[in-house]
């Protein structure tokens, strides 16, 4: 099937009211562009539900403590890993058909879940990483082909605090106090059916990266890769903390309860935190996103260290899932001034998927059975790590551009 047709960009190169500006190429239409973010909304349903899912399972006896770090891991890892390889070395064309095979996949594999425990948990959720990197990889597509991907970046996070939300508070209050981790990963199957009928509006194809006569795959240049890993470092920080919120609360004498009201609150604050990011794009420097975000994480991690009162424990989590999603979109133009091929932008979300995996994968080296506070101690070196990188590179690309300004 040959691409449909879209209305080309202006001479100036903005497009229409109606269209959305691509830097690639001619101009998405709204539907092209509100399905391809849907598409990644449903793609990445499963992250914000994790920590309930995986932990229910541990109460059933079907998971390890371990177990719920190492199996977030492998599905983290395998999404972020499809992700990444199909930006590198696929060519983004016969995407309805593409979007609608990896659909059927991922339903499958989510009723699997419903039959395994153990082992057989960890190998069924690491496949279903790969139809789930699949859509994702058409998401970040659109969103790095745009003329401000930070903003529809920050679209998608809002997007995903929205539905996640929505969907961890039905699991919480009714599917799994009533019909444990099965109802739960039924839902989540749910929801991936629903990327069959918004694969038909999604763009047939895109374009090739517009910079410099750059392709639309290939490896990032050295500074890009730099950009990336103070990426990997701090997105780990979070997912590594993340997954280990429930058991956070047991340690610190609270109820499963509080703990699985603090990861709903924390999903609710997650889109505050993608509205302000999408209303401060293009106003506020990422470095400064970077340095107030962290100091938040930091003091919520302490609240974990201790036997905070219940409204505190809650409290922060929202705090730091608000940050979360403000300082998640301001990656895109880090690695976008670090590479302005945007080929470093292309493999960014991909990279916060890898971290979805990095960190709950040294978390379980961090925790034990009767003590999961070492992943505390793990996210403040990971956040610290990668605030580091991030200066640097930062303080690297602005010597380069005052050199490059002196005449001579």
């Amino acid at each position: 099937m040959s691409p449909r047709p879209r209305p080309p960009s202006s001479a100036a190169g903005s497009a229409p009211d109606d269209l959305v500006d691509e830097v690639a190429g001619p101009p998405f239409v709204p539907s092209e562009a509100a399905a391809a973010i849907a598409l990644g909304l449903l793609a990445l349903l499963i992250t914000g539900l994790m920590g309930l899912l995986l932990a229910t399972l541990a109460e059933e006896g079907r998971l390890s403590a371990p177990g719920i770090g190492l199996t977030a891991m492998l599905e983290a890892l395998t999404t972020g890993l499809v992700t990444a390889a199909a930006g590198i070395v696929l060519r983004p064309v016969r995407l309805r058909t593409i979007a609608a095979i990896a659909a059927v996949v991922l339903v499958a594999l989510d009723l699997a879940t419903t039959r395994t425990s153990g082992q057989g948990v960890m190998i069924v959720r690491a496949l279903a990483g790969l139809p789930e990197g699949v859509l994702l990889w058409i998401s970040i597509g659109f969103i790095s082909r745009t003329a401000t991907p930070e903003r529809w970046a920050a679209v998608l996070f809002t997007g995903m605090g929205l539905t996640q939300l929505a969907v961890a508070a039905a699991l919480s209050a009714v599917i799994l106090p009533r019909f444990g981790a099965n109802g739960g990963y039924v839902a989540v199957a749910v929801g991936a059916a629903l990327a069959l009928p918004v694969a038909f509006f999604i763009p047939r194809s895109l374009g090739d990266v517009a910079a410099a006569g750059a392709p639309s795959s290939g490896a990032p240049p050295f500074r890009g890769w730099v950009a990336l890993a103070g990426t990997l470092c701090m997105a780990a920080s979070l997912t590594a903390v993340a997954v280990y919120v429930v058991p956070l609360a047991g340690q610190a004498g609270l109820s499963v309860a509080v703990g699985r009201t603090a990861i709903s609150v924390g999903l609710a604050c997650q889109m505050a935190g993608g509205a302000l990011a999408t209303a401060v794009a293009g106003r506020v420097r990422y470095i400064t996103v970077f340095w107030v975000c962290a100091a938040v994480f930091a003091a919520t991690w302490a609240t974990y260290a201790v036997h905070a009162p219940a409204w505190l424990f809650v409290a922060m989590t929202g705090l730091a899932g608000m940050a979360a999603f403000v300082a998640g979109p301001f990656l895109v133009p880090m690695t976008v001034e670090a590479d302005p091929s945007r080929r470093a932008a292309m493999q960014s979300g991909a990279v916060q998927l890898l971290a979805g995996a990095f960190g709950p994968l040294l978390a379980s080296f961090a925790v034990t059975n009767q003590n999961v506070h070492g992943v505390l101690i793990l996210g403040v070196a990971l956040q610290g790590a990668g605030l580091a990188i991030a200066v640097m590179l930062h303080r690297v690309l602005q010597t380069d551009r005052a050199r490059a300004a002196i005449p001579g």
